[in-house]
């Protein structure tokens, strides 16, 4: 752990905030693989940049190619994969932009950690941080299965896979559940945005 820095003060989160005439926050997507997240994630950040709204999105394609392939899928790895994603999103949030990550997260304490560092923010207050619980049964997850990881999962090709062979501890206090197997991605969408309007994260439109 380095030792030898020192926080160096800038532009305050608000007044960043007022030269770009937004607010930033970080909307962090969980759920089983195949529960829609990335789906909904998509659709909400195509709908925000419609809107003028600087959104960036973080998911396993952005990040596990990248940042984080350096990192397998034991409990370990899985905890330092969602500590740099929140890293990140936080970084993102601060910046004023919209961060959507879309993840599975198993862990309630990894999701929590993600929680506490927006909490922790330096620069102004804590960075808004909604979690987003995208809620499908195993089986309803296996009969979508568009990558076939369930099967493989089953077949024992694929170790530790989430749902199967390792633990998916769900949200009990989620800022929004949705039910992916009676929501639509639409009304997800939907959902979603007047949640950040009602908490005047985003403007009405």
């Amino acid at each position: 752990m380095a030792t030898n820095i020192t926080w160096h003060n800038g532009l305050t989160r608000a007044e960043r905030s007022e030269l770009r005439k937004q607010k930033g926050a970080t909307v962090w997507f969980t759920g089983l693989s195949a529960s829609g997240k990335s789906t909904i994630a998509v659709a909400l950040e195509q709908h925000l940049l419609k809107h003028g709204l600087a959104t960036y999105r973080l998911d396993g394609d952005n990040v596990r190619f990248g940042l984080n392939k350096d990192l397998g899928f034991s409990p370990k790895d899985r905890e330092e994969n969602i500590r740099r994603i929140a890293e990140v999103a936080k970084l993102f949030a601060d910046s004023t932009t919209i961060a959507l990550t879309s993840f599975i997260s198993p862990y309630k304490a990894d999701r929590q950690i993600a929680r506490d560092l927006h909490a922790d923010a330096k620069n102004d207050t804590a960075l808004p941080f909604v979690e987003v619980f995208i809620d499908i049964s195993v089986e309803a997850a296996e009969k979508r299965d568009p990558k076939g990881l369930y099967k493989k999962a089953r077949a024992g090709e694929i170790k530790e896979f989430t749902g199967i062979s390792a633990p998916y501890e769900a949200p009990e206090k989620a800022e929004i559940h949705i039910h992916s197997e009676k929501t639509s991605v639409e009304e997800a969408v939907v959902i979603i945005t007047q949640y950040l309007q009602d908490r005047e994260l985003i403007p009405r439109f």
